[in-house]
């Protein structure tokens, strides 16, 4: 009966019928072909347990190859630049000022600077060298004397100690009249001069300051984090406030943090031949380190591994996802330096956070960008 109303149906609509059959056919041969397609890739690939192929199993990750390029780190410090010399010079006996240098000006080493008046100190050290010549021709009998057993011991040593108060006080003679003339202990100019001429000074008093800007010491402290990195002798450039630069190298780093601070002193020399008005201005300081291998990558592809250190992505030779602790050199907003990789290494710069550790993945390479 059901046979009978299709017939008077497809009598009644035969326009609409051969577009049925046509695609009861087309439906036919689109099973067909999708029930081949499947059996084809059923023999080529293994299947797992869940029914899927291994292949189709692992997650794609996109990677990008990274080569390590040199990298010099700088250390960026802030300090106080001072004169590589600079002393005050005091009077070492009393006197009248009888001479003097002006203000700024230049002098060489073992120049006389001061004049004291001598105060009779000329004629003290000749009384001196006449008591040395007298105490020594007395030695020179009791010696006599004492041989011939007609000088008592006691006696004797009396004579001797004479004679060494003599030398003693020849001593004392000539040095006093030798700091009436104070000399330069190097190279210098004048950067304070407190006296005048005529004035009487004690002993004690500043009589001034001899400063050599030619050339510089830069103090500095260091974080106790970035110590262990420096070394005396590493090339330096200290940066004043108006862009000019001094070059120099690292002289001194101390042995001991300081106990409020953590951090360490150190020292850096720097040459001044231009003879730049700078000694007490402060300047930065960067301490160029040794160049080392190392990426430059995004900040973005920086994770933490199981013990909270900074790490990368990476995959291996068998495609697996390991997680690779590493050194942060440097860090802007736009890139960041690290170390602890090899030569060569693919980091996985999408889907990281699609699969764990030691997972399989199939990757997408991705192109550097130019």
């Amino acid at each position: 009966m059901a046979v009978n109303r299709a017939k008077q149906w497809l009598t009644r609509h035969k326009k609409w019928g051969g577009v049925l059959l046509v695609l009861l056919v087309l439906l036919f041969w689109l099973w067909r072909g999708e029930l081949y397609q499947a059996q084809d890739a059923d023999s080529a690939a293994p299947v797992t347990e869940s029914g899927q192929t291994k292949e189709a199993e692992r997650f794609y990750v996109e990677v990008r190859q990274f080569h390590a390029e040199p990298y010099q780190a700088r250390v960026l410090l802030q300090g106080q630049l001072m004169p590589a010399h600079s002393l005050v010079l005091r009077a070492q006996v009393s006197g009248t000022l009888l001479k003097r240098p002006v203000l700024g000006q230049q002098t060489a080493a073992d120049e006389v600077l001061i004049t004291l008046s001598d105060d009779g100190r000329k004629a003290g050290l000749t009384q001196a060298k006449a008591d040395v010549v007298l105490r020594q021709a007395e030695v020179n009998a009791a010696t006599r004397l004492r041989r011939s057993q007609h000088l008592s011991e006691t006696d004797y040593l009396s004579v001797k100690a004479a004679a060494a108060a003599s030398k003693a006080a020849l001593g004392r003679a000539q040095l006093a009249l030798v700091h009436t003339q104070i000399t330069a202990p190097f190279a210098g100019s004048i950067d304070a001069l407190p006296v005048e001429e005529g004035s009487f000074v004690q002993v004690g008093d500043e009589l001034l300051t001899l400063v050599d800007a030619s050339q510089l010491k830069l103090s500095a402290t260091v974080p106790q984090q970035q110590v262990a990195d420096l070394t005396v002798g590493l090339p330096v450039t200290a940066v004043l406030l108006d862009g000019r630069e001094l070059s120099g190298q690292l002289s001194f780093i101390a042995q001991a943090a300081d106990q409020q601070t953590r951090s360490y002193a150190l020292e850096a020399k720097l040459d001044n031949s231009d003879g730049w008005r700078v000694a007490g201005a402060s300047a930065g300081l960067h301490i160029q380190l040794p160049a080392q291998p190392a990426y430059r990558l995004s900040p973005a592809l920086l994770a933490l591994d199981d013990n909270g250190r900074l790490a990368v992505k990476v995959v291996d030779d068998q495609n697996r996802m390991q997680r690779v602790a590493i050194n942060l050199l440097s860090i802007t907003p736009d890139e960041a330096w690290i170390s602890g990789l090899a030569d060569s290494a693919r980091l996985i710069t999408r889907g990281a956070g699609f699969v764990s550790e030691g997972e399989h993945v199939n990757i997408r390479l991705q192109e550097p960008k130019p």
